[in-house]
């Protein structure tokens, strides 16, 4: 009986297998910042419970969401509601049968990421400056 060699391959071939392409990375970021969201909005509904709860509760939110931690914290939230809105878009796009040839799926990705970045700068600024 000849005995056949057992070749060694992944069960499901992933990242070791295939180089990251940028419409990959997408996918991956948009679960990623689905589950900041779920944190975000527990920041979301402490700081509305520390209005309800007056003003003492809320001058120790603001201390803390104004120190540079809480700044980089909701500054991350920022970026990922509109990151995951903007990959919501552009899912719907795809919902409606568009967009599917490959430049189209690249360029859609890469204008989510630097929409995303942007949007968050600009939304920055305009908070820091009307503040």
């Amino acid at each position: 009986m000849l005995k056949m060699k057992k070749i060694e391959r992944p069960l499901s071939p992933h990242l070791q297998v295939y180089s990251p392409l940028i419409n990959m990375v997408m996918s991956i970021v948009h679960r990623i910042t689905g589950s900041l969201l779920y944190f975000g909005t527990a920041i979301l509904m402490v700081w509305l419970l520390c209005i309800a709860s007056g003003e003492a509760a809320y001058d120790t939110f603001q201390a803390i969401s104004n120190s540079f931690i809480g700044t980089v914290v909701l500054i991350g939230y920022t970026w990922a509601l509109i990151h995951h809105m903007l990959g919501g878009i552009r899912h719907l796009i795809w919902d409606t049968g568009s967009g599917f040839e490959i430049e189209n799926i690249n360029r859609l990705a890469w204008g989510t990421l630097i929409g995303s970045v942007l949007l968050t700068i600009i939304f920055w600024i305009l908070n820091y400056t009307l503040s």
